[in-house]
């Protein structure tokens, strides 16, 4: 849980041993112009990184970890603090920590961009977790676990940052969230290394990869190519379009059928059978269940197959595809929340 600022090492000014007054307050001269300021927007939508296979070279590119867990914005307002999906859902109520470390920030108001996490016993963050936290998918639950990784500011006291570069922004959000701080809201710190050495780091120790990003761009709403993503391990979204049943698995779900997007249609790319653990199988049987259909929404081809409705997104860890376009060594992470508005992996897109 935060905790209120510590005390500070010097005196503030009301407790020194004389008393200090001010001087009286002038009446401001009608000549003078007022500072503009910008109206505060209710809702952004974020900038998305771009996937590569290697990261960008040259001095004008900036480094971090990329974060697994769900994109969302902190609003620091006058009448409170809302945190924002990417989707514009409220989920104020659901991360009760970093609201209140929200509260503890040294500014009137503000929006931060960044990425909520669980960590796990090795500081990764894990969606695996964060999702246990929450409830599972459609989950009612509160987050204490989660942690907010703050990595752009894109408002901050009457100012609209976003034609501001990102330099300018990230400077603006380190005196804010200062580099090194443990509390419910962290600095996702900007790492002094090349591209291709950080990578090597990050697949070293586990992470899913690495962000790079163009530091004189200013803030771009959608996927433009200012922010690129690199993956250690290949991790995205797919429609689950039925099961298999199993006498041995748990819950008795041998392996899930995934669909990608391709234009209007869904396209079969293999099944998942790994990643579940007894908690989370049981819940997913139970929402399969309830979308079990007669008419498949993509052409399997496999006997046995259960199919249900196309209404849940899975994130789907993998190393590679096969010749003949299917998943390659995958394992099922977790359901993306509706509000979360996860992409489906786009066959079009993106050639495996």
């Amino acid at each position: 849980m935060t905790k209120p600022p510590r005390t500070p090492s010097k005196p503030l000014l009301g407790e020194a041993k004389a008393p200090i007054r001010s001087r009286p307050r002038q009446r401001r001269d009608p000549a003078q112009p007022n500072l503009p300021l910008d109206p505060m927007p209710a809702h952004i939508e974020p900038c998305l990184a771009l996937l590569k296979v290697r990261p960008p070279k040259g001095d004008d590119w900036g480094y971090e970890i990329k974060w697994d867990g769900y994109r969302l914005s902190v609003h620091i307002e006058p009448t409170g603090i809302r945190i924002l999906t990417r989707g514009g859902h409220d989920w104020t109520h659901r991360f009760p920590a970093i609201k209140l470390a929200a509260m503890w920030l040294p500014v009137g108001s503000a929006i931060l961009d960044g990425e909520a996490v669980v960590l796990d016993e090795q500081g990764r963050s894990d969606f695996g977790l964060l999702q246990q936290s929450l409830g599972g998918r459609g989950g009612k639950k509160m987050s204490s676990d989660a942690i907010f990784m703050a990595f752009d500011l894109l408002y901050f006291d009457g100012h609209d940052l976003r034609n501001s570069e990102l330099s300018m922004r990230r400077q603006l959000l380190e005196d804010l969230v200062p580099a090194g701080e443990q509390g419910d809201i962290r600095l996702s710190e900007k790492v002094d290394a090349d591209g291709d050495t950080l990578l090597r780091i990050a697949c070293e120790h586990g992470l899913e990869g690495i962000i790079a990003k163009r530091l004189d761009a200013p803030y771009t709403s959608g996927r433009l190519g200012d922010w690129v993503k690199v993956k250690c391990i290949q991790s995205d979204s797919f429609v689950i379009v039925g099961y298999e049943r199993s006498t041995v698995a748990r819950a008795g779900i041998g392996r899930l059928l995934l669909a990608a997007g391709k234009g209007k249609k869904l396209v079969y790319v293999g099944g998942v059978g790994t990643g579940f653990n007894e908690r989370n199988a049981r819940e997913l049987r139970e929402k399969l269940d309830s979308l079990i259909t007669s008419t498949p929404a993509a052409v399997v081809g496999r006997k046995g197959a259960i199919f249900v409705k196309p209404k849940l997104i899975a994130e789907i860890e993998y190393r590679a595809w096969t010749h003949d376009g299917k998943l390659r060594h995958a394992s099922y992470k977790g359901l993306r929340e509706k509000q979360d508005q996860a992409a489906v992996f786009d066959l079009s897109l993106a050639r495996p």
